[in-house]
């Protein structure tokens, strides 16, 4: 057994020596490059707090001096280390079928000095805090996942303060940008990187813009975006909210599916999927969708979702799409907990994205690996159960009515006027869901 642990470890030190020679070539000093090894081992390592003292007391230095300079005033573009990143991840996790997802986590700070800090909500900490917030783009495949983008959201309390970005060292040209604006960025970067990315996801927060779905559709990537149950969805007859349009599927349109498996099994919902017709043209390579996702346990709670997808897209696929989104959180999770994310002590805005991208490319390294052990069978997956449900269909289609607008009926259905008599009112178009469905797992 110990030799077999022998190999594997060396299978490790020469696969982070190889990154290492990778991304060193981006420093042009000796020193940087060392003191970058340093600290990539550093977060790799068993470091109590993951801050410059404990990472060079790791490292046998005598003090955190070095480390904080690689941070803070040493000549290094994060940017390409990023880059250097993307193409390690195309390499190590790379699948035709891959997904890039896009979230947002908070850094709790004390004080108002670090760059972009001030009191806002944190969906990581479920509440107002004074906090940092991070923009991060994710890659997710059935090999594995891992952080490959991010960016620093500065409110209009930073942008609009010259002399407080300056103390923080916060380049001139930086003005304000949304968080969905930063996530369009990261997006155009991604899809020019060797990533191979056939979808989309993210939450409400992005899906509702219609310029991040706009980037997407003219490239033809494939989507699955949440968005809130008032997204207004457009038909040749106009625009109708989201949950009005799904509010009308039939019993036997919800399918259970699972979208993927969980800290507690497999996360099972009834899903509702609806492709809608065409707008620009007839015939058309990819489609727009509508769905709905609702909890088995409490049926009144439902989210939706904006899809778009090639012709020939199931619905099990759009729902695997879905569920793929949960890959960010636990990227997040990993890589505070194992890579020390969160557990910077600087300030600037420099040293912000040098941390951070260190700490991506730690993570990525772990996923990388994980990724070779599970290849070499050294661990299993359990793929995803299939609930499929009691209909079946191979050839044809469901119907599923547009509801009208307030005031209307559907076609066919007989409403009394003011003064008693009966009147009929058309229908605005009707949507189709699709009945093709592949087993998950």
């Amino acid at each position: 057994m110990e030799p077999e642990i022998d190999v594997e470890v060396g299978l490790w030190d020469a696969e982070l020596e190889s990154l290492l020679l990778r991304v060193g070539e981006r420093f042009g000093r000796v020193e940087p490059r060392r003191r970058m090894r340093d600290y990539v081992r550093g977060l790799l390592g068993p470091v109590g707090r993951k801050n410059s003292w404990q990472l060079a007391e790791h490292a046998g230095n005598a003090t955190p001096y070095g480390l904080q300079r690689l941070l803070s005033w040493c000549q290094w573009e994060p940017d390409e280390i990023r880059d250097d990143l993307q193409n390690y991840v195309a390499e190590r996790l790379g699948q035709p079928d891959g997904v890039l997802i896009v979230d947002d986590t908070g850094f709790l700070k004390k004080g108002t000095i670090s760059a972009g800090v001030q009191r806002q909500y944190s969906g990581t900490a479920g509440r107002t805090e004074n906090c940092q917030i991070g923009v991060f783009a994710a890659y997710a495949s059935a090999k594995g996942r891992a952080l490959v983008d991010r960016e620093l959201y500065l409110p209009k309390s930073w942008t609009g303060d010259p002399d407080r970005c300056r103390a923080a060292r916060i380049p001139e040209g930086r003005s304000f940008a949304t968080k969905p604006e930063l996530a369009r960025a990261m997006v155009r970067r991604a899809l020019d990187s060797a990533l191979p990315i056939a979808w989309v996801t993210a939450d409400a927060a992005y899906g509702q813009e219609w310029h991040f779905r706009q980037i997407l559709e003219e490239a033809r990537v494939g989507y699955v975006l949440a968005v809130p149950k008032s997204q207004q969805v457009k038909t040749p007859a106009g625009s109708w909210r989201i949950d009005h349009v799904l509010a009308g599927a039939p019993a036997e349109a919800w399918e259970r599916i699972s979208c993927g498996d969980g800290a507690k099994g497999p996360r099972v919902y009834d899903w509702a999927a609806a492709k809608l017709p065409t707008i620009d043209g007839c015939d058309p390579t990819h489609y727009r969708w509508v769905l709905a996702r609702r909890s088995l346990a409490r049926p009144e709670e439902i989210a939706y979702y904006l899809a778009f997808a090639q012709a020939d897209v199931t619905v099990a696929e759009l729902v695997w799409v879905a569920g793929a989104r949960w890959a960010i959180e636990e990227c997040f999770q990993a890589a505070k907990n194992e890579c020390g994310l969160d557990q910077y002590e600087v300030r600037r805005y420099v040293g912000w994205y040098r941390h951070i991208t260190l700490a991506m490319l730690a993570h990525a390294f772990l996923a990388a690996m994980t990724a070779h052990a599970l290849e070499k069978g050294a661990g299993e997956t359990v793929r995803a159960a299939s609930f499929p449900s009691p209909w079946q269909k191979s050839e044809g289609c469901w119907t599923l009515p547009i509801p009208p607008q307030p005031g209307t009926t559907h076609l066919g259905a007989v409403s009394t006027g003011p003064d008693g008599d009966a009147a009929t009112r058309p229908s605005p178009a009707t949507a189709t869901i699709s009945t093709a469905r592949t087993p998950i797992g």
